[in-house]
């Protein structure tokens, strides 16, 4: 069974592991087209935020947003492939932020053709997640196994 298991962290773990491989091979000076796909929905997001909270929020270098990307997808992978809970929290924490913002399906409407891609890749994210918070939860749940104690043997004379 620990073997599967192993298995199945490694196939999980791929997702995340060859997407942050192709985000450091085409990061370049200014982040690399996740950079140009982010631009657009962070100013998006900024300026529906402001507009709710009432406040102006800083400016963001997405250069920095797609490197801490790529930090949290490949530690938490490889953390998460050796079974490590920091590992899937890690992912969690990606998943939470960078879902909302990369698949905004709630900017179209269902007739648009871009609404139902996003919306199946918004809900692949968030199953993602459900299957990270489930082994997170498992992790946490199982008491370590303290060895036995052997019952003390009668001395004989």
């Amino acid at each position: 069974m620990g073997f599967a298991s192993f298995v199945g962290r490694v196939f999980f773990a791929s997702i995340f592991l060859l997407s942050a491989w192709q985000m450091f091979n085409e990061f370049g000076v200014d982040g690399g087209p996740a950079a140009k796909e982010l631009i657009p929905k962070l100013d998006l997001a900024k300026k529906h935020i402001s507009s709710q909270l009432n406040v102006n929020l800083p400016d963001i270098e997405v250069k920095h947003l797609v490197s801490a990307a790529l930090a949290l997808k490949g530690l938490g992978a490889i953390l998460f492939v050796f079974g490590h809970g920091f590992g899937a929290f890690l992912l969690i924490v990606y998943l939470l932020v960078s879902t909302p913002l990369l698949y905004d399906f709630y900017n179209y409407g269902p007739e648009d053709p871009q609404y139902s891609v996003l919306l199946s890749d918004f809900l692949q994210s968030v199953a993602q997640c459900g299957a990270l918070f489930f082994f997170w939860g498992m992790k946490n749940s199982i008491t370590k196994r303290q060895p036995r104690k052997k019952a003390p043997r009668p001395k004989t004379a």
